[in-house]
């Protein structure tokens, strides 16, 4: 049993689609009705048929109270780190610290140079990932004397002025697949989210990437369980079993149970724009698995 001991999160992960244009949001405050924790939006900004991510995001903090918000995950080819730093605390502080930072290095490169963007090869998206991530926690650290100076070589700022801090600590979670990568969100990340149906053997393929991760983690003088595993997951419930999160909600529960215990995963984000499916997965599968993890680790 791997446990990182992290409180069990379960979210929603919403297409920003734009017809109608207010469903994203009305699913973010379904996903707070039902009890979910955390709303998550993907960031496609090359694809027309998609509404922008940020904006949805801010909309969706004005509709709600309770429920935290993260992009899942934002594209930083398109995004400074500066400005988006300081457009993640301003959210926070207006929503009362219920804003986190998910953010990728990037992909769809050729999408991404038709909208302006730089065109990278992984290891240069990587490292300007983490030139980004310093900026970012540059700028949220108010309370430093002086401007914030990081000469890197795909992000630069010169005595930036720092501010405004944001309401909370902003977690800063990195989707994450291959080994470079991984060994970054060891290093400088809060959370780690991959998404289930890219694992190319399922839940196994967490053990080896989750290696990575609490290597580079090590290396660094940090403790691994700082770190936050969340998985993004899809299925579909229906009333006999056809595989791995496909079934009634105690099949769901018990799957997602095993993934915690074995896996230390302790955020699951639910893919799809189904409202039934999401209440559902809300009001029988979060709270089975969570008294399930529980009398395990008390056991």
């Amino acid at each position: 049993m791997t446990d990182y001991a992290q409180d069990l999160v379960f979210g929603s992960f919403v297409t920003p689609t734009a017809r109608p244009p207010l469903r994203p949001v009305e699913l973010a405050v379904l996903s707070e009705r039902v009890g979910l924790d955390l709303v998550t939006f993907q960031d496609h900004p090359y694809q027309p048929a998609l509404q922008d991510a940020w904006t949805l995001m801010s909309f969706a903090a004005a509709r709600t109270e309770r429920i935290r918000i993260s992009g899942n995950v934002l594209n930083l080819p398109l995004r400074r780190p500066a400005v988006l730093a300081r457009s993640a605390a301003t959210l926070d502080r207006l929503s009362g610290g219920r804003i986190e930072m998910g953010i990728g290095a990037g992909g769809f490169w050729d999408a991404i140079a038709g909208m302006g963007g730089p065109r990278l090869t992984p290891g240069q998206s990587i490292q300007a990932l983490e030139e980004a991530i310093t900026i970012m926690r540059g700028i949220w650290a108010a309370d430093e004397r002086g401007g914030l100076t990081v000469e890197g070589e795909f992000h630069r700022v010169r005595g930036a002025k720092r501010g405004p801090a944001p309401a909370h600590d902003i977690g800063v979670w990195v989707g994450a697949y291959k080994p470079r990568i991984l060994r970054l969100v060891g290093r400088v990340a809060d959370g780690w989210i991959p998404s289930l149906p890219y694992l190319p053997d399922g839940p196994a393929s967490l053990t080896e990437m989750s290696r990575h991760v609490d290597d580079a983690a090590h290396a660094a003088g940090r403790d691994p369980a700082a770190i936050t595993r969340f998985l993004n997951i899809g299925g579909e419930f229906r009333r006999d079993s056809g595989g791995l999160l496909v079934g009634p909600p105690g099949q769901w529960a018990e799957e997602l149970t095993d993934i915690a215990l074995v896996h230390g995963v302790s955020g699951f984000i639910m893919m799809g724009d189904e409202p039934a499916a999401l209440e559902l997965f809300a009001r029988e599968v979060a709270p089975r698995v969570r008294e399930l993890v529980a009398d395990e680790r008390a056991a």
